[in-house]
């Protein structure tokens, strides 16, 4: 088996040569699988606490899956699996161990206690401040109570803490609300803060290295609010500024105050980041016990993902039939389809996570891959997306894999609605593998079938299922990155764009005619 010492190509393993012969071979449409497999309901289905994964529509026979299952066995992945959860420098262009596992570990599991002792600290603060918010302890300056709470971050920083706010809207407090700011755009900030009280909002400035562009400056326009309507000199060390950093020197640095700011490792990547301290917004909002149970659900799923045979792992299966499709069946993307609309930012969370992780195209030792890697991401919630792309989905020229999720069972809802929502999902899943032939003279009304989808069910959308669903999430993009040999816990590709953005606003026109041409139209017409 080879290890990240030794030479690794996918595409030699003898595994990823027989997926290559069976692709060119053809497998037998799903519909026709499901008549020559009696039992493949049962079979094609896997289980982790609370949630069902049902793979069988996905254009897999059980020799397809065999060697998928081989070509797991055949790379490096026990090995990386290892030296993830182990704490092993597996970010190898930051020489960074990639240990968000370590910040919902338990008691008794085997991490370091060097990095338990940290993540319990860290974890403390977040329980104290959110503690303090959600009572009413903590005040503003003229001693009012908070009743909303700005987070102030972008990526990592935004996307994962605003998502299961949203998801578990059901759980937040009331009477104290939650906001996110992120783009740049002053639009964003200047709309909300325009109906925020500067007596009783917090400011929570959320960033790895406290050094991001947008969020400094999202935080100074926050700062001269509280200037003009306060008439504080320095508001950023006030009661009403919270710092959410690797990185406390440089929030020190920026004024705030050394006992508000909470800290996380450096070896936690932004994407992994919410059940950090960056997750104080989802503590504050749900109470930092319902942020435990989140934890503990993503916990259950690492556990679940570290001992599970690999035919009956949920992660390492979802990752398998997900290669199978990019990479030998062709599909350049896949769409993730929440039946549920407190699920309706999860789409946009995990395309950070997945193609922010893998869209690469060099290898672990430098050399470009010559095989597809990170496919498009995409999606939104259903039964809106029915009236939107689905008809790409069911007619289009090109085959796009469906990831649906659903909530067996939905308090917030009623039964009617409910059993509309779920029947709509199982029914586009199946439309999309079944087909339908075309009547006479209308050839408009072929549906070709054959499309493939995965169907994730949770008993309910709590927080220990969400925890689990986004940590299965994490993991399957783990496998798919060590299959194609790729590093998923670097982002290089963000940096140039920065720079040159830099060196826009020092006043350099550009280094091409088209951006200095483009840069003095702006100039000319700007009023």
């Amino acid at each position: 088996m080879p290890t990240p010492t030794t030479a690794y190509r996918p595409t030699q393993l003898p595994a990823w040569q027989q997926l290559a012969a069976l692709a060119k071979r053809g497998v037998a449409p799903i519909a026709e699988l499901y008549r020559q497999q009696p039992n493949r309901p049962e079979q094609l289905r896997v289980r982790c606490g609370e949630l069902l994964l049902d793979y069988g529509k996905n254009r897999i026979d059980a020799e397809v899956l065999t060697a998928l299952l081989a070509l797991a066995e055949q790379s490096p992945l026990a090995e990386q699996r290892r030296r993830l959860f182990a704490g092993e420098p597996i970010n190898t262009t930051e020489q960074r161990a990639v240990l968000h596992t370590a910040l919902r570990a338990a008691a008794g599991d085997p991490v370091d206690p060097a990095i338990a002792a940290e993540v319990a600290a860290q974890l403390a603060a977040v329980e104290r401040v959110s503690g303090q918010l959600r009572s009413g302890e903590w005040r503003g300056d003229s001693g009012k109570p908070i009743t909303d709470m700005v987070n102030i971050g972008i990526g990592g920083s935004d996307l994962g803490p605003k998502m299961v706010c949203a998801a578990l809207a059901e759980y937040c407090q009331p009477g104290l609300s939650l906001h996110f700011v992120s783009n740049v755009d002053g639009a964003e900030i200047l709309e909300l803060l325009k109906r925020l009280d500067p007596e009783t909002t917090v400011i929570a400035v959320a960033s790895k290295t406290f050094t991001t562009q947008e969020t400094l400056l999202n935080a100074n326009t926050a700062r001269a609010w509280y200037r003009d309507r306060l008439g504080l000199a320095e508001p950023q060390r006030s009661r009403h500024f919270l710092a959410l950093t690797a990185n406390p020197a440089e929030a020190i640095r920026y004024g705030i105050p050394a006992e508000q700011v909470l800290e996380f490792a450096e070896w936690v990547g932004g994407r992994y980041s919410l059940w950090s301290a960056i997750g104080l917004s989802i503590a504050v909002a749900i109470g930092f016990d319902q942020f435990k149970a989140l934890l503990a659900g993503a916990r259950e799923m690492d556990q679940h993902f570290y001992s599970a045979p690999l035919a009956a792992n949920m992660p390492v299966l979802m990752a398998l039939v997900g290669l199978w499709e990019s990479n030998f069946q062709e599909s350049a993307s896949y769409a993730v389809i929440p039946y549920c609309e407190r699920l309706g930012l999860l789409p946009a969370y995990l395309q950070q996570l997945d193609m922010e992780s893998n869209g690469k195209s060099c290898q672990l030792d430098g050399t470009a891959v010559d095989y597809r890697t990170g496919p498009v991401l995409w999606g939104q919630t259903g039964t809106n997306s029915q009236h939107a792309f689905f008809q790409l989905l069911h007619q289009g020229s090109q085959t796009v894999p469906v990831d649906f999720i659903a909530a067996i069972n939905d308090p917030l809802s009623n039964a009617e609605h409910h059993q509309v929502l779920l029947r709509n999902m199982l029914a586009q899943s199946a439309a999309l593998m079944s087909g339908q032939p075309a009547p006479a003279g209308q050839p408009h009304r072929y549906y070709p079938g054959n499309r493939p989808s995965n169907t994730l069910l949770l008993d309910q959308l709590t927080p220990h299922n969400l925890g689990a669903l986004i940590a299965l999430y994490e993991h399957k993009v783990f496998v798919q990155g060590v299959l194609w040999n790729i590093n998923s816990f670097d982002q290089w590709g963000v940096e140039l764009g920065k720079k040159m953005a830099n060196q826009l606003l020092a006043g350099e026109g550009g280094s091409d005619p088209a951006t200095a041409a483009l840069s003095a139209e702006l100039a000319a017409r700007r009023r």
